[in-house]
């Protein structure tokens, strides 16, 4: 069974989905690869984790908070969710290259891979794509629209827009909080 509702956020409407225990997804509306809601699934406010979602994401858009503990399942094949894991270690405030996340993975030779399942992650801002830039740093793809990315970045570091790259890929690789 699968739950849906709407957020309000600084950045647009947002469409959450729920298996009824765990996020499955975080999607703007009217972003690339949106989820639509289907005939079987039910709207609601209170399905599980919807409640803690909505209130950490307050949080997140206030400046209160830098990383999320909510209860992820993700739905794609082994390698993109190696990908997304490797996302989420992402610190705030970071970032780091499609190739370096494609080494991180251990798919050094898969830069475009990486980048097509950064650009299907189902459960963004928790998993924070907006944080993969191009290999000089600019900002690449990202499906809820570029001036989107750049606004969250800048949200994300004190002086209002410089992003540190991130450490090596291979440090990446640590505890993942979910």
């Amino acid at each position: 069974m699968k739950y849906f509702t709407h957020v309000d956020s600084p950045l647009g409407t947002m469409l959450l989905v729920s298996n009824g225990s765990s996020l499955t997804g975080l999607y703007f509306v009217g972003q690339k690869y949106v989820a639509q809601p289907a005939e079987d699934w039910i709207q609601t406010e209170v399905a599980q984790p919807f409640p803690d979602v909505k209130r950490q994401l307050a949080e997140y858009f206030a400046g209160e908070r830098r990383t999320f503990h909510l209860p992820l399942s993700f739905e794609g094949t082994p390698f993109q969710q190696r990908v997304w894991r490797a996302i989420a270690a992402i610190p705030c405030g970071e970032t780091i290259s499609y190739g370096a996340l494609a080494r991180s993975v251990g798919a050094p030779r898969s830069v475009r891979a990486a980048g097509a399942a950064t650009g299907r992650n189902p459960i963004s801002l928790v998993v924070p794509c907006h944080r993969v830039v191009g290999s000089d740093g600019s900002l690449t793809g990202y499906a809820g629209g570029l001036d989107r990315k750049q606004r969250l970045l800048a949200l994300e570091t004190s002086d209002g827009g410089s992003v540190r790259e991130s450490r090596p890929a291979a440090e990446l690789q640590g505890p993942l909080r979910f």
